[in-house]
């Protein structure tokens, strides 16, 4: 038998080494635990611009897509990419694998309302266009 052997420092010891043990183990298992994640920092809901930029952060990921086209994603799990929103409701989804075959999705609702002044310019064009095409054969006739 060890002197040592019952000595409180050595069990406090031995709980700090088997709670520093746990504690990463937890660490390196938080992939296999909690699977891919997805977090958007661009908050639009509703843009007056038809081109935005989806930025965000993708972790513990193999492949990232948007709306089925795969994005590249930085080694830190950062993403930026450019986006052309048609006119009305737009929604974009983010989906998210991990090497388990694990995956997530994040779908983002846009709405681009377009510029009072493109809406004039296109509603003065297409007047103009019409006035035009009915009084031509006015003047022909």
């Amino acid at each position: 038998m060890l002197p040592y052997r019952d000595s409180r420092l050595t069990q406090i010891a031995l709980v700090i080494f088997f709670l520093l043990v746990i504690g990463y183990a937890y660490f390196e298992a938080r992939g296999i635990l909690f699977g891919p994640s997805i977090t958007v920092t661009s908050n639009l809901t509703e843009v007056h611009d038809p081109f935005v930029l989806i930025k965000g952060q993708a972790d513990r990921i193999s492949s990232l897509s948007m709306n089925g086209k795969a994005i590249s994603v930085t080694e830190t799990g950062a993403f930026n990419e450019p986006y052309l929103l048609a006119p009305g409701d737009n929604r974009i989804t983010l989906v998210a694998s991990d090497k388990y075959g694990r995956s997530r999705s994040l779908t983002i609702q846009i709405v681009y309302v377009a510029n009072a002044s493109s809406t004039q310019m296109q509603a003065t064009s297409t007047s103009t266009v019409v006035r035009t095409g009915s009084s031509t054969p006015a003047v022909a006739h």
